[in-house]
């Protein structure tokens, strides 16, 4: 297979020093091809997935999350250095269970604004081994503001399905959410689970 292909590659007549040079980077050629290969591309079950977050308000603790996930995910535990996962939430679905709140998260300044800015992404630069799992590094930006962010996370395959799961914590002055003090906590709960297939 190697000769066919240098023959392919490299048609002319050549001495024997370069026929091994050839060969050579023919090798070198098929091991960057199998390794490209082997990068596994996930698509994620949006309909099932769950991006739920929690902070604390003047009455205890709010609960609520978000839908309308959209991802691209290019991830292989073998091949970290090849992997990069892109992922948006659309801002407007955000819900707590209270529909005057809700309005008010969604269309003040002070809040999401979504009209104004109607995603929340995050994209990586790098994705780390963990002792407790993965870390993606990278930039999340919410109303507008980018912050770099290193989101822990664990992987869990099957066959040709898997789950994605983290538990992380954002600061809201990080993207100017709310006030600064008041009775409304700083640091919100972030749980994601995000199942995909091949």
């Amino acid at each position: 297979m190697i000769k066919s292909l240098s023959i392919f590659l490299f048609p002319h007549k050549t001495t024997h020093k370069m026929n091994r040079i050839y060969k050579t980077a023919t090798i070198f050629l098929l091991i960057a091809i199998s390794g490209f290969m082997t990068i596994s591309n996930w698509t994620a079950d949006s309909s099932k997935a769950r991006i739920k977050f929690e902070i604390s308000g003047p009455f205890g603790m709010v609960h609520g999350g978000f839908t309308g996930l959209k991802t691209a995910i290019v991830f292989n535990e073998s091949n970290l250095a090849g992997s990069t996962i892109s992922a948006s939430i659309d801002a407007s679905t955000v819900s707590t269970g209270i529909g005057l709140r809700n309005r008010d998260l969604r269309t003040k300044e002070e809040w999401f604004n979504t009209r104004k800015y109607p995603l929340i992404s995050f994209n990586t630069t790098k994705i780390e081994k963990t002792d407790n799992g993965y870390k993606a590094i990278g930039h999340l930006t919410i109303k507008g503001i980018s912050k770099a962010t290193a989101i822990p996370f664990t992987f869990k395959p099957d066959e040709k399905s898997g789950l994605f799961k983290s538990n992380f914590t954002v600061l809201r002055s990080d993207f100017h959410l709310g006030h600064n003090g008041g009775s409304v906590g700083n640091s919100i709960k972030i749980t994601l689970e995000v199942p995909v297939k091949k």
